[in-house]
């Protein structure tokens, strides 16, 4: 079933003007979204996965600037799914934000929901996915979100722009994955493959013909909107024989950074230009695993390399095969930084930064791997435990009644509001050998209530429980700062001194370095409630969550919208 868009052919044509001046006015329209199983083949094996539209990945939302779309999501599959808008801060309205049991109840098999997404300060590239399960891991697509009327792009006008989703693929229903693992105490299986655009590329079996090809003109440039849709996995990512130049990331523009290759985390997005400036031959475009040691021989993951192809066009012979991209090795934590460590805003008159210079809110969060204890040490985690996940050793249980709904309507029991602004049991965090009594969490559903335009910054220390891992943070609801960031143990008298508060990079989802740091501060002006959590979904199901609750303001303008009248019920 095809996306239906009911746009004006104006709004068409403004889409067309990369980087040119898009003269319509941002508009409320309508689209389409049918929740249903198709068959798709990949790695030599047919097998039914969930879709939106029959399309994998999903249809793309194009939007403008300020732009309000409404949503009709059909649930015509056999299990429940909501759809969260990631990146899209909601002003005010969390009530179609997304997180199964966060903001609503699923939508049911056999039932509709429509889901109002308001556009503000966003542009560049976002992105849709269910937040339900693992289901996301085939319910995608992206959200492109153009200058608004009579403004343009803050670099030279591309010549054509590319949409690259990077993912994952299991041989197998990815639930089925999930419920394996959560049955053994175990870490999750590896992907089978690492995918562009849905296909794994023609270096892995029966994948040739559908390799993704991008065939460009020589001495022109395009703009590559590219997307971490993966579930575990960071991807270096980048294109043989070429660099490329960052300008954007998770729907905000920065300063051009050049470099081989970036480290994308799941969730995050980058807008990056490509120069097609080398001589006509065929290239490939690549993304391949960043991963650190295996945790205690369980953690496994894909080592795959997803190819895509970049064909200059013209008469010549093309290398066979074509050239591969230099990647830095599959652990080097040293590489995965780079690119977070150079990101800087754009902080210019119209894309001004606006970084809170104090903050009345200070939090230190700890994000770590943790596990509980089996029986005659008979789980499949490490040393025979079960595998768990914390935020200030607080391993969250997800409750049946949505937060957002508690919360409005004054219904006890739910959740708690003493979530911790401090961890709760302080230790050197990073260091080689903890005592086996650290790594047993505490269990809530426990949540942080704000002010309203409370200034808050948030420290999130990695810890080497179990072990030390990435952990890439998504806030709903928020953009932030990344002021600071660093490895070890944070110190709170001098690290802060080396904060940038000039032009930080403004993101949504920023990934914690393994046995490391990283700080982010944020107006919380939107009142309603917003979880946050890390990206990997493994880490998501054994608990790495919580949410914030923000205060209505005092004016109206400032209070959070009443909910639609189809809320599902749960």
């Amino acid at each position: 079933m095809r996306l239906i868009i009911k746009v004006f052919l104006l709004q068409i044509l403004a889409f067309l003007v990369f980087g040119g001046d898009i003269h319509c006015q941002a508009s409320t329209r309508g689209l389409t979204f049918v929740v249903r199983e198709a068959s798709y083949t990949r790695l030599c094996s047919t097998k039914n996965i969930l879709t939106v539209n029959g399309q994998f990945p999903g249809p793309t939302i194009y939007a403008m600037k300020e732009e309000t779309i409404f949503v009709d999501v059909y649930n015509k599959g056999k299990e429940n799914i909501t759809i969260h808008w990631h990146g899209v801060t909601m002003p005010k309205y969390p009530w179609t934000d997304g997180p199964e049991y966060i903001t609503q109840c699923p939508i049911q098999p056999g039932s509709k929901f429509r889901q109002k997404i308001i556009l503000s300060f966003e542009e560049g590239t976002l992105w849709w996915h269910a937040h339900s399960d693992w289901t996301r891991a085939t319910v995608h697509g992206a959200i492109i979100v153009y200058p608004k009327n009579g403004t343009k792009y803050p670099f030279h006008k591309p010549n054509a722009e590319v949409l690259i989703i990077l993912g994952q693929w299991w041989k197998k229903d990815v639930n089925e994955v999930r419920d394996e693992a959560l049955a053994t105490g175990a870490d999750a299986n590896a992907s089978n493959s690492l995918l562009i655009n849905g296909q794994p590329g023609d270096l892995l079996p029966c994948s040739k013909s559908g390799t993704f090809k991008l065939t460009v003109d020589h001495g022109k440039t395009y703009l590559l909107r590219i997307i971490n849709a993966a579930l575990q996995e960071a991807l270096f990512f980048s294109i043989a024989k070429h660099k490329i130049t960052v300008v954007g990331t998770d729907g905000s523009y920065t300063k051009p950074l050049t470099r081989d290759y970036i480290t994308i985390f799941p969730g995050q997005t980058y807008d990056v230009l490509l120069k097609a400036n080398r001589r006509p031959d065929h290239y490939y475009m690549a993304a391949k695993t960043y991963a650190e040691v295996p945790i205690a021989g369980n953690r496994f993951y894909d080592n795959t390399t997803t190819t895509a192809i970049v064909q200059y066009r013209g008469y010549y012979t093309p290398s066979s095969p074509p050239s591969l991209p230099h990647f830095p090795a599959y652990n080097d934590t040293n590489a995965s930084v780079q690119v977070m460590a150079s990101l800087r805003s754009l902080a210019d008159v119209e894309h001004p930064c606006n970084v809170p210079l104090s903050t009345s809110t200070k939090l230190i969060y700890t994000v770590s791997v943790n596990s509980y204890p089996c029986v005659n040490n008979s789980c499949e985690g490490a040393n025979g435990t079960r595998s768990a996940a914390s935020i200030n050793n607080i391993s969250f249980h997800t409750p049946t009644v949505d937060i957002l709904e508690a919360y409005y309507y004054n219904i006890s029991g739910v959740y708690g509001d003493k979530f911790p602004s401090v961890p709760p049991l302080v230790f050197d965090f990073t260091a080689d050998y903890l005592p086996l009594l650290y790594q047993l969490p505490s269990t809530g559903t426990e949540v942080r209530v704000l002010e309203y335009n409370s200034t808050v910054e948030i420290v999130f220390q990695g810890t080497n429980l179990v072990a030390g891992t990435f952990h890439p943070i998504h806030l709903h609801g928020h953009s932030f700062y990344v002021v600071g960031w660093g490895f070890g143990n944070f110190d709170e008298n001098r690290d802060p001194l080396r904060y940038n508060l000039v032009d930080p990079p403004f993101q949504n989802t920023i990934s914690v370095p393994a046995n490391g740091w990283a700080a982010i501060r944020f107006e919380a002006s939107n009142p309603g409630v917003w979880f946050m959590h890390c990206h990997v979904e493994r880490h998501l199901t054994w608990g790495m969550e919580t949410a914030f609750i923000v205060k209505n303001g005092k004016h109206p303008e400032a209070q959070m919208l009443p909910p639609p009248s189809d809320m599902p019920p749960c």
